[in-house]
């Protein structure tokens, strides 16, 4: 029997592994989830997926479950408090991101009906090959440069081109598993 074969970056880590086999690349249409992909990437800027991954259930709780809604609201208090949970990363400007985020995503919302209806526009076709290493996977591509931009016009922040790209990959916009990974004959379709 042979050994099932992954993404390399899914390593040994538990919870890596199971991010990779559950969630990486699966498409996501969910607004909610969108919006906590969208936050969690913005905070791993400059940080290791594996140490947000970690920190994922205390920032669950500590941005009400990623209710965009709630979040929206945070007002000084709410700085405060999340400044002080060692739970998270306690970034000011990313907390003061993640609220004017919130504002920017519910705009983006009304306007288009969803978030959903509106991120999956930047979502390229589906290539007809796969990547056969890591190393030949993009950290950007036109597609999450045109994300980039427009998030950025809409009032997004810690939106560049490269947590574009990651967040793609996490909701699944792109499934970048690599030729020999399990999971790359898995959603391919979204």
């Amino acid at each position: 029997m042979s050994a099932i074969v992954r993404c390399e970056w899914a390593g040994s880590d538990p919870l890596m592994t199971a991010y990779h086999d559950d969630e990486w690349g699966v498409p996501c249409h969910d607004d909610r989830a969108l919006f906590e992909r969208l936050i969690l990437e913005g905070f791993q800027a400059g940080l290791s997926w594996s140490t947000i991954l970690r920190k994922r259930d205390a920032f669950i709780r500590a941005f009400d479950g990623f209710d965009p809604q709630i979040v929206a609201a945070y007002g000084p208090d709410d700085a405060v408090r999340l400044l002080g949970d060692a739970g998270i990363v306690r970034n000011r400007l990313k907390i003061a991101a993640a609220v004017s985020n919130a504002q920017a995503f519910l705009r983006t919302q009304d306007e288009f009906g969803s978030f959903d209806a509106y991120i999956w526009r930047f979502a390229p076709e589906l290539r007809a090959e796969r990547f056969r290493t890591l190393a030949e996977i993009p950290a950007t591509t036109p597609e999450s440069d045109a994300m980039s931009k427009d998030l950025k016009q809409r009032g997004f922040r810690f939106v560049g081109s490269i947590i574009c790209c990651a967040f793609m990959q996490s909701a699944g916009l792109v499934d970048d598993h690599v030729a020999d990974c399990f999971r790359a004959t898995v959603n391919v379709t979204r």
